[in-house]
């Protein structure tokens, strides 16, 4: 599976986890806070898409819903790799 791919799938993970998502120009990496008792992520448009990707994953796995089964296998196994890093 393509990086994109796997960003793809991986924001629309997030939302459905209740994740709002912003796409900014930020220069500062993005990532996930909370305001005003929602949970946003913010993804950096400066950074490339394996970089955006890792930003998500990050969030994600922070996260205590997330339920790996419902996962693809590629970012499945893409977030077990990262944790394994």
């Amino acid at each position: 599976m393509h990086t994109v791919d796997l960003l793809h799938e991986a924001l629309e993970t997030a939302q459905q986890l209740g994740y709002g998502i912003r796409h900014e120009w930020l220069g500062t990496g993005g990532g996930a806070c909370e305001l005003t008792g929602r949970k946003w992520l913010f993804v950096d448009l400066a950074m490339n898409s394996q970089e955006q990707l890792e930003k998500v994953c990050e969030a994600l796995q922070q996260d205590a819903r997330l339920d790996c089964s419902k996962l693809s296998d590629g970012l499945s196994r893409w977030l077990q790799f990262r944790r394994a890093a």
